[in-house]
Parts: structure tokens; C-alpha cells; sequence
């Protein structure tokens, strides 16, 4: 701790914010996230504490677009702000009506306007907020020392107190404390803080976020008892057979000698487990423990013991009590393979943003207890702090919860070694620039300091993305003295394999599946792990299942962390006052990567994602492969039997349930074992399409989920018998207009236009059906993945054609009960194009509708084959027989269950902030497209299945708008009926293809049908 004698007595200037030699004046070392109380009792309830002031809330607030134009004297006593305005803390000053939110990726954000290298920083674009905080000192405080905690101030920060100055900070994502104690009067005290969005620090933080400023996490004041646990190191250790355990642990104390320290360590129910007095050795002190058979740590079964230190003054008396939560666990890597208590572990895992869309990331315990929630529920185990240290209580739910953590120290340098998407290291920082070094060991060392008693925390990760050099590998070096129970990792070394020895694992971005297959079967040196790998922009995370395939392929495979967790969108009001989310560009900042922040597979407003319904199947622990007879399953998981579990199965025929029941399943961990399953008897004996359906459910309930809660299933779909189409009888009257055919029936009428080249008209019962006539259809809305390949540049004639087509024939039949009408039509785009698309006519008033496409050679791949066609708006209630219940396409439909689901046209326009392709189901037998009273139409499958799409809008209106405000009112519902629709990929979203086998080639002939009939 930092004492009245040891504090420089400096004058503050801006030089400080361009010296790479001054990042902390007067700042307290960083020490542990300990918590402490004064009694056991309140150790033991985990109480408010006593011994901290909450400063949050209103501050007085002027804000300076540079330091020129900065209150300079607003620290002093004399200086009244009674009339500036107010901001709250914790927050950023860009959302609370000062400056504007800016969204860059790679590129610094003053890329183009200033001409600059590091260590220099913008003059004329660097906002100054100046803050002002009344206080007085509580009660028991009084005579005490008092010390400040900004837990979060980005980017640099200068602290007074009563006109006195007390300290500065750099480091937007870690702690930075001061001792307030020498300047500190009776009665009120004015706290001032300047803070700046630009300086040295500004530079090391080149993350993919909006670039905000401000005090954005909590402020308190706190003070501590005569003889206090300044910092903590708790080193749970494990021997060999991971069956005896030792608890040690180092004290740094403050204040006066103890008479005693008395160590005890709790279980998770309470009961005394070992009890040690604390020695002085060399001038240190320590508590060492045996404890025999300790319960593991895991993420699985997140056990917790509690460590109760308690310091005793000369008297005797107690007086203070500090209770740490510790797991045994131990992490090491054997054989080059990351294990976990001697288990190989796979990382099933995400990189997570701090961020909420109306508080930027200043988010709220809420917030979190939602994420870890979030996470569990969908066999997510494990979260990249992508690329900060985040708040302490984040990794205390992952400690309680169960997640493992690659806790990242908060340093990116993005925009100085990569232009353009081109490596260009000549003016990298850190790089070999030795002069940097202490700046960013910093960093370093406040994160470990802080966080190193969270058992969750399994690596530590030296930043991201700013290359390679000696700097960042002594910080590596640093890691691995002061904590060898951790590994380290750093993913820029491929770029430069001179420091290879940076990590201690392979970690690449966005490798393709062969990439990574590659570098395992070339004798690897280092288990692999993709620090980021699904770039889930929009509507995306096709195909991931090639990776998750690679965990069971290659042990030295350990799995990835999705890019990302979720939306950075930030709620704003359009022209007319509603409500929208918002992305880079749009509050006018520049420069600006525009929508590249909406990666999540949580929307930013905290709801799900179709895209999640992928991830909780590839990350299930539990595979069930059921067949008619039984279930086969096979356990993944390192440490949990499905014993915790009720298997619970169902049969269904053609989406129906006909029976349900459970029994109990144990299969222990990294084994399999096969249920039979006892069905009623003669229970599928009818005609039809049956799907058996296990899941693993909860039997008691967790912190993240009530009993019953499905975990993890598997599905078998077969077919009994051939169904046989009902004989259809009735006359049809067809009349042969000039322009129009028309085939008439009871209580119908379906017209056909020769002018139009299409089906015109379905009238039912004096209900007409068709708002806009089919026409076939090869373009989709463009997604995210789309653009980044340039799908418009590839594909783009596909929409003219879509657009732009000819009918050039027409074939009338006519047969007993059935009527056809055949059109054929060319398109511009190539000669030899052809499509004929036939329809149906039945007596019953069913259309059945056959559309073949001829293909040509050297033309680019088709997004889509598809016909679509409009019906009034009104048709707008949803029943499905097909995958589900979230949107899936051919690549990401490994998580979609078969069966019966019911939606709203509107609800398949999904919330991905830039409109988009979005909605799509594969596997529909059939759909019901109906009106509040249930009448309307059913679209069936004639053979195979087809994909089918119920929007708002067209694929052009959605192209065509950049954000959800500027799509058209609804008028229509656009039903498309495709034979296939391409993927949606999702390796990256700056370049890469959808897989191949996911594609639909424009030399191949193509055919679909489906069926209309009215409801």
C-alpha cells in the first residue's frame, strides 16, 4: 500500500499523456480482489462491507472537445461548478449527451484526421471530462486512513482532492487506487477528476469496441482496520494423483504486527475442513494446510471452499476477517495436451465484450447474471475476456457458475502492424521497443495481481492482435514466474515464429477447418486452439460443426471461442423518435467500420440469437443417438455422469406426440453406454413419418437452470409405410381467355395470366390468395458473410435475374380432374438458362407446383432456387412441420429438431441489426399460412422436403435497407418455397466461402415441388 511519506509531491502536466514512462503517479500497487469484514459471521453471510463508501451516482460534469478548451482550474476550492451539468458514474461520457460513440476495428480512431505515431496523441480532437464529486467522510472512517478505487477510467486519468493533487492512472480495465488520507478536511470534501479519451494508453487499446471515455466502473471509498490483508495469494495445489491437496497461501499485511493469525478452511456447507496459524517467514507470511480427498474444481462441478484468515491485534482481539472463496484444481499441460485434474479439455467457448446497449460497457451485475446464466444453458464452458480484464464479480460468477477463463491482460495494437487486412509491422508497438515495455508490464502485472485467486482462470492471455516481439514475450515470461499454475497465451506469434515461445499453445484466428487439420497432422509442437473462430456477423456460424468434428478427431485439438458473445449495438432514436439499435456510423463518427460490431450470438439487447440453437447442440456434452429401439449415448464430458440427469423420450408421428415417458440413463464420464427404449405396443403401426426424440433434462434444479430443463438431445426420423394421396374427384370448367386461363371448381377459382406468364389468381371460397403473382427466384438478401465474399460482385447477376425474366412459353393440359399450366421462362443473363415451372390444377382446388431449372456452364453460384409470390398481410400466423423452432439453413441446422412449431410472419425476420437474409427453415413437410380465423392456405412437400421462407419483405426490400427503420410498412406476407438455398457460412466474414457442399452450382439442372391447398 501506498503511504502518506512515499507520495510524490509532483506537479501534474499533459506531458504525462505522451510519456511512455509515466502511467501511474501516486497509484497503490495493484493487490488481490479480496474481500474483508470485521467479524466471521459477516465473512461467512458474504455481507455489505463496512469498510467501503459508494461514490456512484450523480456527478457535477463539463465537458472540453480538447484539453485547450478544459475548465484548467476546476480542481481548485475557489472554482464553483454548481452550475455545470450532471453525469452519472458509472458511465461513458459519449452516452450521456457529451461527444458521440465512435466504432473502429482495426484502424486507430483518428485515422485520417491526425498525422501522427506513437507516443503522440490528437491536440485538436482529445475530450476532457471533467468531474466533481462532494463528500464527507462516514462516520467509521473518521481517523482512519481513507483510500479512492476507480475500478474502471478509460483512457487516462488525474485525481485532486481539495485543490491538492493526488495521482494519475492509465489502463482503462484495471483498478487504479489512491490514498486520500493526507488531504482529507472536516465536513465536505471536493473530489475532482480529469479525464482524457487520448493518450499514451489509447494507443495499447486498439480493440474492436466503440471508443468511448469516462469513469465507467464503480468508485468507492475504503478504508482498512489496524492490521489488514493488503494483498492475498491463495495457492490451492494438487499432487499427482490429484487426491491430496495443500493449501498455501501469502500475506502481504499493512498496519501494525499481529499476535496471530488463524487460517481456517470451510467446505461448501460450512463444515471445517483444516485449520493453520499463519507464520513469518523472512519477513513474509504465510498459511499452509494439508487437506486430504479435497472435492475438484471443475467447470462441470464448480466446487468452492472458503479460506477464512483472521488477524488478531496485540490484545487479542480480532480484527479483521477475510474470507476467499479457492478451488482445488490443477491445470497443466502433459504430453502437449492441455489437461484439467489429469482430464484432456475441450474448450466449448466464447469471446465475450463487456457490453449492454444502453450503458456501452458499463453493464450492471444483472447483466452478468444474465451472461453466466446464458452461458450454461447452452453448454458454453468456457469465455475469452476478449480484450480486457473484466469486473471482479465477472470472474466470481465464473468461479460459482463453472466457466473456465483465458483472462486477457489490455493491450491491442491492431491498427499499428495491420493496414488494409495487410501485415505491416514497421512502426509496431509494442514490438521490440524496450521502452514500451514497463507501460505494458503494467498491464500485465495489475491484472494477475487482481484476479490470481479466481480458480475459473486457467490462462492467462498476454492481449491481442499487436503482433509479436520481445516486450510481449517478456510479459509471457513475466506469467509464468510469478504463476506457474497457469498456462499462457498469446495468438500473434504466427505472425512472426521468431517468439514463438510466446504461448504455450498454437492459437490461430479463423483458420479454415483444413488449416487446422493441417496443422495437426504435421507433428505439432503445441495443442491448438482457436482463440477466435465462427465469425457470427449477422446471420452466420454455418457450418461450425466442421470444427467441433476436430474434437474427437485430434486430441491436441482443444476446441475455440466463438467472435463473438454478443451485439456491440447501442440503442438511438430515429427522425420520427423510435427506438432503434444502432451501429458504428451511425452518430455520425468517422472514421468507422459501420455494422462490423454486431457479432453476437446474443443480440445486444440481451435476447437470443437463432444462431444460438447451433451453438447449445455442437457444445453438448451428452451425444444421444437414438434409433427405433433405443438410445446411444456417449458422454464428453470430463467429470459429470448423466446420472444428474432424466432421460426423457417421445415419439411422434408426422409432428403429432403420440407417447412420452423417462427413465434413467447413467453413463459416467468419457464413457457410452445404450438404453432401450419401451414403446406401447403397436404404437407406430400407422402410415407415416415417426421421429424419436431423447433429451437429457435436469432432475434437481442448479443456479442457472430449474429441474427439467433440457440440456442435450438427439432425434431419429423414419418412415413407415407409403401414404397414399386421397382420390380427388370433381369437375373443373376451364375457360381460355385472350389474356387469361381460367380453371374454375366448387367454390374456386385459379386463374393463370398468358400476358403476366404466371399463376394470378387463387380465389377460395371469394377470398384471393395472390397479392403478387410466383416468379422463380435466385437472389436472397444479402447477408453479412454475403458481403464480406462479395456475394454482390460473385453472384450479382443472379438479382437481375430475379428481376428480369421472360416467358416464352406456355403449355395448357388438360386431363380428368387435373388441369396444368406450364410456363417457360429464358433470362438475359444467359441463353441457355431455363426454368419451367408447372402448376396443378386439382378438383379439390390444390395446386401442385413443379419448377425445374436447366443449368449452364460458366456462371457464378446461385444464393438460392426458389419461387415466391405475396399473400395479403393478414395471412400472418405460422404452423410449421419442419426443423426448428429457430431459423436454420443447410449448414447450421444440426441443432433444429423436427416437429410442429408456431410462429408469426413477423418473428422470422430475425433481430440482426442490418437487414438481412433471415427466417429460413429447412426439412418443411409442410406450413400453414393462415389469418386470425384460421383460414388460408397449407404449403406440403410433394417428395422431398423444401426450405420455405414467411417475410415481411421481399429479399430486394431487405437488400436495400440498412437498417431495420428503413424497411417498408407491411402490407404483404412473401412466401418463398425453395428447392435449396445456399449456406451462410460463417469461418469469417471479410472473405471467406461457404463450404462447398453448401453451395448450389449454376451448371446443375434443379427441381423441387410442392403443393398448394386452401385451409
Amino acid at each position: 500500500m501506498t503511504t502518506i511519506s512515499n507520495l510524490i509531491k509532483a506537479v501534474p502536466t499533459l506531458n504525462w499523456l505522451t510519456d511512455v514512462n509515466i502511467f501511474a503517479v501516486n497509484r497503490i500497487p495493484a493487490h488481490s480482489d479480496h474481500y474483508y469484514y470485521e467479524t466471521v459471521a459477516e465473512a461467512l453471510a458474504a455481507a455489505p462491507m463496512k469498510w467501503r463508501h459508494d461514490l456512484n451516482g450523480n456527478w457535477k460534469f463539463s465537458y472540453s472537445i480538447n484539453p485547450e478548451n478544459r475548465p484548467v482550474h476546476f480542481y481548485k476550492q475557489e472554482f464553483h461548478c454548481a452550475g455545470w451539468g450532471d453525469i452519472s458514474v458509472p458511465g461513458h461520457i459519449q452516452l450521456q449527451g457529451y461527444g458521440k460513440p465512435q466504432y473502429v476495428n482495426t484502424m486507430y480512431p483518428w485515422d485520417g484526421h491526425n498525422d501522427i505515431r506513437p507516443p503522440e496523441i490528437p491536440t485538436d480532437h482529445n475530450p476532457v471530462g471533467s468531474y466533481v464529486k462532494f463528500f464527507t467522510i462516514p462516520d467509521n472512517m473518521q481517523n482512519k486512513p481513507v483510500y479512492i478505487s476507480f475500478q474502471g477510467v478509460e483512457s487516462a486519468f488525474y485525481v485532486w482532492l481539495n485543490g491538492e493533487f493526488v495521482g494519475y492512472s492509465e489502463d482503462s480495465f484495471t483498478p487504479a487506487e489512491f490514498e486520500l488520507t493526507p488531504f482529507l478536511t472536516e465536513g465536505e470534501n471536493k473530489l475532482a477528476v480529469e479525464v482524457y479519451q487520448r493518450s499514451t494508453g489509447a494507443w495499447l487499446e486498439d480493440q474492436d469496441f466503440w471508443r468511448f471515455s469516462g469513469i465507467f466502473r464503480d468508485v468507492y471509498l475504503y478504508t482498512v482496520p489496524e492490521i489488514h490483508v493488503a494483498d492475498l495469494h491463495v495457492l490451492p495445489e494438487l499432487d499427482s494423483t490429484f487426491t491430496k491437496g495443500t493449501l498455501n497461501a501469502c500475506l502481504e499485511l499493512q498496519g501494525q504486527i499481529p499476535s496471530k493469525i488463524i487460517a481456517q478452511l470451510v467446505d461448501a456447507k460450512g463444515g471445517l475442513v483444516a485449520t493453520a496459524n499463519g507464520k513469518k517467514i523472512d519477513g513474509k507470511w504465510s498459511i499452509s494446510m494439508p487437506v486430504e480427498t479435497p472435492v475438484l474444481w471443475n467447470a462441470e462441478s464448480p466446487y468452492l471452499y472458503k479460506l477464512l484468515i483472521q488477524l488478531y491485534n496485540k490484545s487479542g482481539s480480532l480484527v479483521e476477517v477475510v474470507p476467499q472463496k479457492t478451488g482445488f484444481r490443477r491445470f497443466e499441460l502433459v504430453d502437449k495436451i492441455m489437461r484439467l485434474n489429469g482430464e484432456r479439455i475441450v474448450f466449448k467457448g466464447v469471446n465475450r465484450h463487456e457490453f449492454n446497449p444502453r450503458r456501452g460497457r458499463a453493464i450492471t451485475k444483472e447483466d452478468m447474471l444474465w451472461d453466466i446464466k446464458t452461458l450454461k444453458r447452452h453448454n458454453i464452458n468456457a469465455v475469452r475476456t476478449s480484450h480486457y480484464p473484466n469486473q471482479s464479480y465477472w470472474y466470481e460468477l465464473c468461479d460459482e457458475y463453472g466457466i473456465y477463463v483465458i483472462d486477457e491482460m489490455n493491450l491491442e495494437t491492431h491498427g499499428s502492424w495491420q493496414k488494409m487486412g495487410k501485415v505491416e509491422p514497421s512502426w509496431n508497438i509494442p514490438g521490440n521497443k524496450l521502452e514500451w515495455e514497463n507501460i505494458v508490464m503494467d498491464r500485465a502485472i495489475s491484472m494477475v495481481e487482481r484476479d490470481k485467486n479466481h480458480p475459473s482462470i486457467l490462462i492467462w492471455s498476454c492481449g491481442n492482435e499487436s503482433y509479436a516481439g520481445e516486450v510481449i514475450l517478456n510479459v509471457s515470461n513475466y506469467f509464468r514466474k510469478v504463476d506457474p499454475s497457469r498456462l499462457v497465451h498469446y495468438e500473434g506469434v504466427f505472425h512472426n515464429r521468431n517468439y514463438n515461445d510466446t504461448s504455450d499453445m498454437e492459437s490461430r484466428m479463423y483458420a479454415k477447418p483444413a488449416d487446422i487439420e493441417k496443422y495437426l497432422t504435421e507433428n505439432p509442437e503445441k495443442p491448438y486452439i482457436s482463440c477466435e473462430y465462427m465469425h457470427a456477423m449477422g446471420n452466420s456460424l454455418g457450418g461450425m460443426y466442421k470444427y467441433t468434428d476436430l474434437e474427437q478427431k485430434y486430441p491436441m485439438y482443444q476446441g475455440g471461442f466463438i467472435w463473438d458473445y454478443i451485439d456491440q449495438a447501442i440503442y438511438k432514436k430515429d427522425r420520427f423518435g423510435n427506438e432503434f439499435l444502432a451501429y458504428g456510423g451511425d452518430f455520425g463518427d468517422r472514421p468507422t467500420d459501420y455494422g462490423f460490431c454486431t457479432n453476437g450470438i446474443v443480440y445486444a439487447n440481451r435476447e437470443l440469437s437463432p444462431k444460438m440453437q447451433e451453438v447449445k447442440y455442437l457444445y453438448q456434452n451428452f451425444k444421444l443417438i437414438p434409433d427405433q429401439k433405443g438410445v446411444f449415448i456417449k458422454n464428453e464430458s470430463l467429470f459429470s455422469s448423466t446420472a444428474n440427469y432424466e432421460l426423457e423420450y417421445t415419439l411422434f408421428l408426422e409432428g403429432k406426440e403420440l407417447y412420452r415417458t423417462s427413465l434413467l440413463a447413467s453413463v459416467e464420464p468419457q464413457t457410452e453406454g445404450r438404453f432401450e427404449l419401451v414403446w406401447p405396443e403397436n404404437i407406430d403401426v400407422a402410415t407415416g413419418e415417426y421421429t424419436v426424440q431423447t433429451s437429457l433434462r435436469l432432475k434437481e434444479n442448479t443456479l442457472w437452470a430449474e429441474t427439467g430443463f433440457e440440456i442435450a438431445f438427439g432425434q431419429y426420423v423414419y418412415q413407415k409405410g407409403t401414404r397414399e394421396s386421397a382420390p380427388v374427384s370433381g369437375e373443373l370448367r376451364v375457360v381460355q381467355g385472350d389474356v387469361n386461363i381460367g380453371v374454375h371448381g366448387k367454390d374456386f377459382t385459379v386463374m393463370f395470366s398468358k400476358g403476366a406468364g404466371s399463376l394470378v389468381s387463387l380465389n377460395y371460397a371469394g377470398k384471393e390468395m395472390i397479392a403478387l403473382p410466383p416468379a422463380p427466384v435466385f437472389w436472397r438478401a444479402t447477408t453479412d458473410n454475403d458481403r464480406g465474399f462479395s456475394q454482390s460482385f460473385h453472384s450479382g447477376l443472379w438479382y437481375a435475374a430475379s428481376l428480369a425474366r421472360k416467358c416464352v412459353n406456355i403449355q395448357l393440359e388438360e386431363n380428368e380432374n387435373q388441369v396444368s399450366v406450364a410456363f417457360t421462362y429464358k433470362f438475359s443473363i444467359h441463353n441457355d438458362i431455363e426454368v419451367m415451372t408447372v402448376y396443378t390444377v386439382d378438383s379439390d382446388g390444390g395446386i401442385n407446383v413443379k419448377s425445374a431449372y436447366k443449368g449452364a456452364d460458366h456462371l457464378p453460384q446461385l444464393p438460392i432456387f426458389a419461387l415466391s409470390f405475396k399473400v395479403p398481410a393478414d395471412y400472418q400466423q405460422l404452423e410449421w412441420y419442419a426443423m426448428g423452432p429457430e431459423e436454420n439453413y443447410s449448414d447450421r441446422s444440426m441443432g433444429a429438431k423436427l416437429g410442429i412449431f408456431k410462429n408469426r410472419v413477423e418473428d422470422n425476420l430475425s433481430g440482426y441489426v442490418m437487414p438481412q437474409e433471415s427466417g429460413n427453415r429447412t426439412g418443411v413437410r409442410r406450413v400453414d399460412v393462415t389469418n386470425n380465423d384460421g383460414q388460408g392456405i397449407r404449403i406440403t412437400s410433394v417428395s422431398d422436403p423444401v426450405e420455405c421462407n414467411f417475410s415481411p419483405y421481399t429479399a430486394f426490400e431487405l437488400e436495400n435497407a440498412n437498417h431495420i427503420y428503413e424497411l417498408p410498412n407491411v402490407h404483404y406476407t412473401v412466401v418463398t418455397v425453395a428447392g435449396k438455398q445456399m449456406g451462410i457460412g460463417g469461418d469469417d466474414s471479410w472473405g471467406a466461402p461457404v463450404h462447398k457442399e453448401h453451395l448450389i452450382q449454376a451448371d446443375q439442372d434443379m427441381e423441387f415441388e410442392f403443393k398448394i391447398q386452401r385451409i
